[in-house]
């Protein structure tokens, strides 16, 4: 039934069944369908970066990604896999890998443009889906090599001759890894003088040959070599370039032959000359090189051989010597008739015409003798030789008794011919100074011989001075003054030193050195001279540099001369303005006066010059301080009162004279010393007018009251001491004041009622002279206050007291009994006060600034306590001890 409603089940079931039965002899025999290979072809280009997406395999075989197991993909290869392509196993995705593919090191022999392929062999799996898959990547070219030439200079050989349009082979070409366009595509030349061009040629196999064709003739001798570039460029976008040296070198053709300097030469000969006498030098030139430019020297065929033989004529260096005796009687005329052979070339053609004077009556002979080296004619001499040194002897020969002959030199120069002491027809030349290669290196001299009939000899000498090391080098300035800003960069120019030597040779070579004084940041070059500094120069730490400097020539011995080396290292503003301390305090007593010197500030700068000026101002309080720019000098505009400010702080600034300026900043404290300008103020009693009601019962030793005063100064100025100055009323003594606290106690009992009225002075410690002030302090003495306004006319009366204007202490010891109860160790406290009071001013004179601030803190606090006078006892105690409390903060 199933069957039925399904056929194609029916038969696919069959289907399977006959591979089951069939597997046990071919297992893979069902399968056949899957395992036929595939072939797949993507093309990418070289050096794609890591995950670049190249294709999906599975897509790509249409294979559907839903069944079950699912599929997956493998690279049997691992190597490649990870060097080239990474392989999705799931998806079958291929991407490119960390190694980017290069075409020219994959296919390195790829040169034929078969394309560059990377083939890979995919499995698909599992094993019922099995395929092997050919995956072909061809790797398609970019232009990413330039043209490289196998050398870095190519060297071609033209010879002179070459016609106009002659071609030449480079064959050196450029090589370039990249395919078809991305190859080299053309050459050029960066400089073709006007005498080339390049053209480019493809053989059968594509590769391009660059070829030198001549445009123009060309002349060794004009012109002997043209380097330039030669650029081969690709067809890429935009075109790469590769470029070398191109040296085109013009070969030497025997184009040119010799030529004579002079074509004529006449010479004149006695016919006694002796045999060996130079008679003339021929000199031909051939402007080309090695052997095309070799010269030899032969007579003409014309030139009979006899006078070849007595005129020898030396073939390589043109020399034409007497080799014979002359035959005076056959020829008084020669003619000479020379060629200069050159290789190839139609001969040069020069004449000598050889005079010959007769000698009739066998004229006198000179016979040379040298003292000096001589080498065909030629005699050399020191330059160092003295004066009157002899050169040579000359001997006159064939002279008749009878005749007589003069012998005299001719030529210009420092020498001299004489007899010879007695011996008769003998001749010495010499010198008759010293001799000096310098002005003069040769001199050419005729020693003249003739008799009484007017014949006359005369044999030719020439004389060559030796250069010796006599001349030192001489500088062209014996002082170098030299100016270089400081910070300058290492290895900086500074001069070149220039020396000159007139000797010849090594013995006027000179190299330079420096002094043994020279610091050794200097360095001069031994051959050029050229001097410069090594290391960065600071005028703050060397302003100038003084040296000696050597030259020296290569003579034996080596002399030499110094010249002093004077470097001057110029200011740069480099440095800012510095304070002599980071910050500044200047005590002033106050109430100084206005303008009155404070303090001064001393600044430096290390700079010179404009670079080292400073200027002081003051960034602020300007409306109160003022600077002296000269000295440096702090000044008030006006006086200074220490109760209203006791400390200012200034901020000055120093900045130089530089473009731009440098600047830098100090801060200044200005300390108000203390001067005794303020009294002391006395806060309670309030009024001379006030009193206080004591009753008559109160036991004596009672604390009554409190004066409480003030002063605006610190230290010694602003320490008070209370002192009772006046009594009136009552029994004498009655009370006693505490000279430190100002508390009032009654010190007996009080029999009498009444007014009792006490002139308190209040006196600080101040120096040169204390201040002081006075209240009045009154008791009224009863059990009640009954009749107010009877009290105040008895206080009426009162303020008309006496002060007694004396120091507080005066009054304090001369109160008879009350000064011992206040004073019992009098004369130790005067003793241990004067011995302290020195070291107690130091003291207070540091502490001062603190103690300052806190009096300003106690003034604020006890202006406001104000208490009246009449108030009761219990009372008054109370307010007396909260006084004193404040009084000791």
């Amino acid at each position: 039934m199933f069957n039925s409603r399904h056929p194609s089940l029916s038969k696919r079931g069959r289907i399977w069944g006959l591979c089951i039965l069939l597997l046990y002899t071919t297992p893979l025999s069902c399968f056949a369908n899957f395992s036929q290979a595939k072939e797949l072809i993507y093309k990418i280009k070289e050096g794609l970066p890591r995950g670049t997406f190249i294709g999906a395999i599975g897509v790509d075989l249409n294979l559907d990604f839903t069944v079950e197991p699912p599929f997956l993909f493998s690279l049997p290869k691992k190597k490649v896999s990870e060097q080239y392509v990474n392989l999705n196993n799931t998806t079958g995705e291929l991407y490119t890998s960390a190694t980017e593919i290069d075409r020219e090191t994959l296919c390195p022999d790829n040169s034929d443009g078969r394309g560059c392929v990377l083939s890979l062999d995919v499995f698909v799996l599992p094993q019922q889906y099995f395929q092997l898959v050919k995956v072909k990547i061809f790797i398609e070219d970019v232009n990413d090599n330039r043209p490289k030439f196998p050398v870095d200079e190519i060297c071609m050989s033209i010879p002179e001759n070459a016609p106009v349009n002659a071609r030449y082979a480079v064959e050196q070409s450029a090589v370039d890894p990249d395919m078809g366009l991305h190859g080299v595509q053309t050459y050029w030349l960066v400089n073709d003088f006007s005498m080339f061009t390049l053209d480019v040629e493809e053989n059968e196999g594509g590769e391009l040959t660059p070829f030198l064709i001549v445009t123009e003739t060309l002349d060794r001798e004009t012109q002997a070599e043209y380097i330039t570039d030669i650029i081969a460029e690709d067809g890429g976008i935009p075109p790469l370039l590769g470029a070398a040296t191109l040296k085109i070198v013009i070969t030497d053709v025997n184009d040119n032959c010799p030529q004579f300097t002079e074509s004529q030469i006449n010479v004149t000969l006695h016919g006694n000359t002796t045999k060996g006498a130079h008679l003339a030098r021929l000199h031909a030139f051939d402007p080309d090189l090695g052997a095309n430019a070799q010269i030899s020297y032969a007579y003409s065929e014309r030139v009979p051989r006899d006078t070849r033989s007595l005129f020898h004529l030396d073939r390589i260096t043109g020399l034409i010597k007497l080799a014979g005796k002359i035959d005076t009687g056959t020829a008084t005329f020669y003619k000479l008739t020379v060629l200069a052979n050159g290789p190839g070339c139609i001969p040069a053609v020069a004449v000598v015409t050889v005079h010959i004077i007769k000698v009739v009556t066998g004229p006198p002979a000179v016979i040379p003798r040298y003292i000096a080296p001589e080498k065909d004619g030629v005699v050399t001499i020191k330059e160092s030789e003295p004066a009157f040194s002899p050169i040579a002897f000359f001997t006159v020969k064939n002279i008749d008794i009878n005749q007589r002959v003069d012998c005299h030199l001719e030529g210009n120069g420092p020498f001299n011919l004489v007899p010879y002491q007695l011996f008769k027809n003998e001749f010495l030349l010499e010198t008759t100074e010293a001799l000096d290669y310098e002005k003069t290196q040769e001199y050419e001299l005729i020693v003249v011989a003739k008799n009484t009939k007017g014949l006359v000899i005369k044999t030719f000498l020439k004389v060559q001075i030796l250069d010796e090391n006599d001349n030192a080098p001489v500088f062209q300035q014996s002082l170098v003054e030299i100016s270089v800003e400081e910070n300058n960069p290492p290895n900086t120019f500074l001069t070149q030193l220039q020396a000159s030597d007139q000797d010849s040779e090594g013995r006027g070579e000179v190299i330079y050195l420096l002094g043994g004084d020279a610091p050794g940041i200097f360095v001069v070059d031994r051959v050029t001279g050229v001097l410069t500094v090594a290391t960065s120069l600071d005028r703050e730490e060397k302003e100038t540099y003084r040296f000696i400097v050597r030259a020296v020539d290569q003579g034996m011995p080596r002399r030499e001369s110094i010249a002093t080396v004077v470097v001057t290292v110029q200011d740069r503003n480099d440095n800012s303005p510095r304070f002599i301390n980071k910050d500044f305090t200047f005590f002033v007593p106050e109430n100084f006066p206005g303008y009155g010197e404070i303090g001064v500030l001393s600044v430096t700068d290390a700079d010179a010059g404009e670079n080292g000026w400073v200027a002081l101002s003051i960034l602020n309080g300007s409306d109160i301080f003022m600077i002296d720019t000269g000295r440096g000098a702090l000044r008030a505009k006006t006086s200074l009162d220490r109760e209203q400010q006791g400390t200012y702080q200034l901020w000055i600034e120093a900045a130089d004279g530089g473009e731009p300026a440098l600047t830098s900043v100090t801060m200044v404290t200005v300390l108000l010393l203390d001067v005794n300008d303020n009294p002391p103020i006395v806060l309670f009693p309030q009024s001379n007018q006030s009193y206080l009601l004591v009753l008559p019962n109160t036991v004596p030793g009672t604390s009554i009251t409190e004066v409480y005063a003030v002063d605006k100064d610190t230290g010694m100025n602003a320490v008070i001491a209370y002192s009772i100055i006046k009594r009136k009323g009552g029994e004498p003594a009655s009370f006693a004041i505490d000279a430190e606290t100002g508390n009032i106690t009654l010190k007996r009992e009080l029999s009498n009622r009444g007014l009792y009225s006490l002139l308190v002075k209040v006196s600080d410690h101040g120096q040169p002279e204390p201040l002081y002030s006075t209240v009045m302090v009154n008791f009224f003495v009863n059990e009640t206050v009954s009749n107010e306004s009877y009290i105040q006319s008895l206080l009426t009366r009162e303020a008309d007291i006496e002060v007694e204007e004396r120091p507080w202490y005066i009054g304090q010891m001369t109160e008879g009994p009350e000064r011992y109860e206040l004073f019992p160790c009098q004369p130790v406290l005067i003793t241990l006060s004067v011995t302290c009071l020195g070291l107690f001013f130091l003291v207070v004179m540091l502490t001062s600034y603190i103690c300052c601030k806190r009096f300003k803190k106690n003034r604020k606090k006890r202006s406001e306590v104000e208490i009246p006078l009449k108030i009761k006892n219990d009372s008054m105690q109370v307010v007396n001890r909260k006084l004193r409390q404040i009084s000791k903060i």
